[in-house]
């Protein structure tokens, strides 16, 4: 640990700061502008501290654009979540009230008693990767609002309107065979002809998308795309928001984090547990996506699916079993990538057959709800070739 920690507390237009030594002495405070003024001057101010330490609130929101500046310009820098934050102000002297002196206060107090936050480094392909399926993900919610709008003029067009899965091609050749004569049905079908162009360029944007997200998850060396469920959406999502997979200890700490896992709800002699409604709700879409498609397709997941429910499961009961043991063959299967991306392909040591990692369906025995020790993979080298 740094003999000083300096807390900050960002915002868009300014940053307050607060150092304080490792026995959560204040030894200094300020509050600057985000301008490169304002910057240098902050900097200055920390750096008057030989061994310091940057503790920013947010790395992935708010607080990107300060610790990433922070660690171009050399400086270690941890994140320090707003959920751990809260709970120090909350419990501090003042009656929690919230300013930002009081939040940069305690930002540094979090990272004085807390251990393992994880360290910023310069943003790499994960950043470009969320960047690139936040904007899929813009663009299919632009997409399903320019379809509504289209279905409810096609019901006052054509009776019965059109069918609930509508293509742009669709909806011209349907729009083709009406031609109203009053005013109010003449401005309907020009304002459902501009909406199929809207259509139009949405669709293309949403193909120039994917195209770009297939290459960028490919370039990563990443096997995610070989499971059964997962696209390049899919797959970009995960790595975007996983980020370095080995921060996680266990497949069990995953699962906790993308809320997967059940939380236990057990008292006294009755043992329960119950449905997680935390963790990442993003990374939880995923697996669900996952899932159902591999109940649509003749899958060992399907199979997996059918004896829960002849176990005595509710169907919703089995489809959340499933995702847990997805969450499972995701993290062996990036723990395995991680592996290789660090040994190179000359050093690879792949994966065995009964490893999940090898197969895109959830075949290994493990429980449906958090487990504590480390997940162990089990690897061998590749035999050698005989001629």
């Amino acid at each position: 640990m740094a003999q000083v920690i300096i807390g900050v507390d960002p915002h868009k237009r300014s940053a307050t700061i607060e150092v304080i030594t490792t026995r959560e002495k204040t030894v200094g405070q300020g509050r600057f502008n985000t301008d490169r003024v304002g910057y240098q001057a902050m900097l200055a101010a920390g750096r008057q501290h030989k061994d310091r330490l940057w503790a920013v609130e947010g790395c992935n929101g708010i607080g990107r654009h300060v610790a990433q500046r922070l660690v171009a310009d050399g400086e270690t820098v941890i994140d320090v979540p707003a959920k751990l934050s809260a709970r120090a102000r909350v419990f501090a002297t003042g009656q929690g009230r919230k300013t930002d002196p009081v939040d940069a206060r305690s930002v540094a107090v979090v990272a004085v008693r807390t251990e393992g936050l994880r360290r910023v480094v310069t943003d790499d392909t994960t950043v470009a990767l969320r960047l690139l399926v936040d904007r899929r993900d813009q663009l299919g919610r632009a997409r399903t609002e320019v379809v509504s709008r289209l279905h409810h003029l096609l019901l006052e067009l054509v009776p019965g309107g059109a069918k609930k899965d509508l293509s742009a091609q669709q909806a011209r050749a349907l729009l083709n065979t009406v031609r109203p004569r009053a005013v109010v049905g003449k401005t309907r079908r020009w304002l459902a002809s501009e909406l199929i162009h809207e259509l139009v360029v949405i669709d293309r944007k949403i193909k120039i998308a994917k195209q770009e997200l297939t290459e960028l998850v490919s370039s990563t060396g990443s096997r995610l795309m070989d499971l059964t469920g997962i696209g390049p959406s899919g797959a970009a999502r995960l790595l975007g928001d996983i980020g370095d997979i080995v921060r996680f200890s266990s497949r069990a700490h995953f699962a906790s984090w993308n809320g997967t896992a059940p939380i236990d709800a057990s008292s006294g002699e009755q043992n329960r547990h119950r449905l997680s409604r935390a963790g990442n709700r993003r990374i939880n879409r995923a697996l669900h996506i996952m899932a159902i498609v591999q109940l649509r397709r003749d899958t060992e997941g399907r199979r997996y699916y059918r004896r829960r429910l002849a176990a005595g499961k509710t169907p919703m009961e089995a489809l959340r079993a499933l995702k847990r043991r997805l969450s499972d063959i995701v993290y062996r299967l990036m723990v395995a990538d991680a592996k290789l991306l660090r040994t190179g392909p000359g050093g690879h040591m792949g994966a065995t057959s009964k490893s999940s990692a090898a197969d895109p369906n959830p075949k290994i025995d493990t429980s449906e709800k958090s487990l504590p020790g480390p997940a162990e993979p089990h690897f061998r080298a590749p035999l050698p070739t005989t001629s």
